[in-house]
């Protein structure tokens, strides 16, 4: 039991201690609120584009894909977010809030911690962390853009774009609020750099795939082996993204705000961290250990606690300012799944070693 309680204590506290630096940074003035804006900026339209290409660009084979776990993540996602669309609009009656509970109920911080808390988990075996990258990558990739879609989605479905209303001399006189059409949404998604990265790195990946079936294995041309330079540009803007988002994360860190949004705070965070867990890692132990419908163990449950159990997405909070949503209740969750998440993370890491499901 001490061994298993070890294992999970070193597995999330990396994390942890990277989100204090910047909460300790930030309050000693180190970091100042304009450089965290930009910082934010940069992981969200350049670093995890950057990691999420070459995460998809590492898959070496779309044949090995476990298509079952796949169906079941991305069936999962859309059962979390149909529920969590029923618990937002009866939690408030705020339309500017109704989005973002939504946004908290099934985005988690995949994209980030994903790989990270993964590799902390995959066990000390050889060649272990290399295939639970491979499982939390190819579920990335159908899962990273349906976060994205359903979260311009949930922004966009209770708050319109803004409409000006002008008098006879010209002057604007107020402000209202139309329904967003559906142009807006699909640009929205198609605009999104998440998404426009992972995109990038399927098409790589399809191209080496049409090279090897016109002239044979290995592929003539690849970014790794011909644009050394180019690729590991990209790689090392990969290596950054963790470490300065879970640090820029910290540092945003923002307890005074919380009056007049505590029900909506309790509903998103409690959803977050226990709901969605309980119903995604949970259901998959249920179907693998009783069912004959997929087969689960030390490989994918790494990658399942990842999807399910980390708090909501950091960029959350970014999509929810940049389309008129309540920024303010968006950084909140943030900070309330991100710390307290520490707690459930560890007792799910716990139970689960302590069952077996876990390598130690």
């Amino acid at each position: 039991m001490f061994q298993i309680f070890l294992t999970a204590i070193n597995a999330i506290l990396p994390i942890v201690l990277l989100i204090l630096l910047g909460y300790v940074l930030k309050r000693i003035g180190f970091l100042t609120k304009e450089f965290l804006k930009i910082g934010n900026k940069l992981v969200f339209n350049v670093c995890l584009p950057a990691m999420l290409f070459i995460n998809i660009y590492s898959i070496d084979d779309f044949a090995a894909v476990d298509w079952g776990l796949v169906i079941y993540c991305v069936v999962a996602v859309f059962v979390i977010f149909g529920i969590g669309l029923v618990v937002s609009v009866l939690t408030t009656g705020d339309n500017r809030r109704r989005g973002v509970i939504l946004q908290c109920t099934y985005r988690s911080n995949f994209a980030i911690i994903g790989i990270s808390l993964a590799a902390s988990l995959a066990g000390h075996a050889a060649g272990a962390e290399e295939t639970v990258n491979g499982v939390v990558a190819i579920i990335q990739a159908f899962t990273i853009p349906i976060f994205n879609i359903l979260a311009v989605i949930s922004l966009s479905v209770f708050v319109g774009k803004p409409e000006a209303q002008t008098d006879e001399n010209g002057m604007l006189v107020k402000t209202e609020r139309k329904h967003t059409d559906v142009k807006s949404i699909l640009l929205g998604i198609i605009k999104n750099p998440l998404i426009i990265g992972i995109l990038i790195g399927l098409a790589f990946v399809g191209l080496r795939y049409a090279e090897v079936a016109l002239f044979g294995s290995p592929a003539p041309f690849t970014l790794k082996g011909n644009l050394t330079f180019l690729y590991n540009t990209i790689n090392n803007l990969k290596q950054v993204t963790t470490p300065l988002a879970l640090i820029i994360l910290g540092g945003q860190f923002e307890f005074s705000a919380v009056k007049g949004m505590t029900k909506e705070i309790v509903v998103g965070t409690v959803f977050r961290i226990v709901v969605a867990p309980l119903l995604g890692v949970g259901c998959a132990i249920l179907l693998s250990e009783f069912t004959p419908l997929v087969s689960f163990g030390q490989t994918e449950y790494p990658a399942l606690i990842s999807l399910f159990g980390t708090p909501v997405a950091v960029s959350s909070a970014i999509m929810a300012a940049e389309m008129r949503n309540d920024e303010q209740l968006a950084g909140q969750l943030v900070v309330w799944t991100s710390i307290l998440s520490i707690f459930t993370l560890f007792i799910q890491v716990f139970i689960l070693m302590s069952a077996g499901l876990l390598a130690v």
